[in-house]
């Protein structure tokens, strides 16, 4: 089966399983995102919620106050454009790219932002092919997204490549993990739960050598000869969540991965 044949695939099971867990939201909804505190999803929306309100204080408005300007924001992984949607209501510019374009929760679901205000431009493409113009944006972002990539390498690359000298190359809600041991169990875990996770969906959602996880020697690996410096910023997420270490190391568990942002200025 040829790569492309691979992709649709995935593309098609990946929105399958995305309606089954509830992530096709309505209009309201939608537009409370991240920020969304009912239905079975609000738990893992209430850490993606601090992470985003992380890279507004740290990386937008402190970048918007500097350059004295709307920002152009590219937004990787978009999905249905939420992050585009909030960046644009907040003044900004910003593009929403996705491989998918399904109206479970992909650009096409972004049909909810667009009836607004907060206009934003929708592209799909891949990481690693972005049709874009060289050095056009002042933050680039890889929204839960930079570990679905088939090439870490060539993924920041193209990320890179779109940005302007002195732009932010941020990375939201990815999980990275301290050790590589930790990241190849969960993979292990991945694997052996994936027929009672996805059932008949299991092999086309498993089919494409995505990166998974990331550490700092993976991203920095990954970013030589980019002029990427990273650097972590932590958030501080609900407690539940600060906890999981403690309760799988009481539990002999895996340490689990943490989210965070990580931010790399372009030289």
């Amino acid at each position: 089966m040829t790569a492309s044949s691979l992709q649709s695939r995935f593309r098609a099971a990946y929105g399958e399983q995305r309606a089954a867990e509830g992530r096709a939201l309505n209009r309201e909804l939608m537009r409370e995102l991240p920020y969304l505190s009912v239905g079975r999803l609000a738990g893992q929306w209430a850490v993606r919620a601090r992470t985003f309100d992380a890279f507004v204080t740290r990386i937008v408005q402190p970048m918007a106050r500097r350059l004295a300007r709307p920002l152009r924001v590219l937004d990787l992984g978009a999905g249905n454009g939420w992050l585009s949607w909030r960046m644009s209501l907040a003044g900004h510019e910003a593009v929403a790219v996705d491989l998918r374009d399904d109206r479970v929760d992909g650009l096409g679901a972004a049909e909810a932002y667009l009836e607004t205000d907060g206009r934003f431009e929708r592209v799909v493409a891949s990481f690693e092919a972005l049709p874009l113009v060289a050095g056009d944006f002042d933050v680039v972002v890889f929204n839960a997204s930079l570990h679905y990539a088939l090439d870490l390498a060539a993924a920041l690359r193209d990320a890179r490549h779109t940005a302007r000298a002195g732009a932010r190359v941020v990375i939201l809600d990815s999980p990275f993990y301290a050790r590589e041991a930790d990241g190849e169990r969960m993979l292990e875990e991945k694997r052996r739960e994936a027929m009672m996770r996805f059932a008949e969906r299991a092999e086309a959602l498993m089919s494409l050598p995505f990166v998974e996880y990331l550490t700092r020697a993976r991203l920095a690996a990954a970013s030589e000869g980019l002029g990427l410096a990273w650097r972590r910023h932590r958030v501080r997420y609900p407690l539940r969540y600060e906890l999981r270490p403690l309760v799988a190391r009481v539990r002999g568990h895996r340490t689990p991965s943490r989210f965070d942002l990580w931010e790399a200025v372009v030289a």
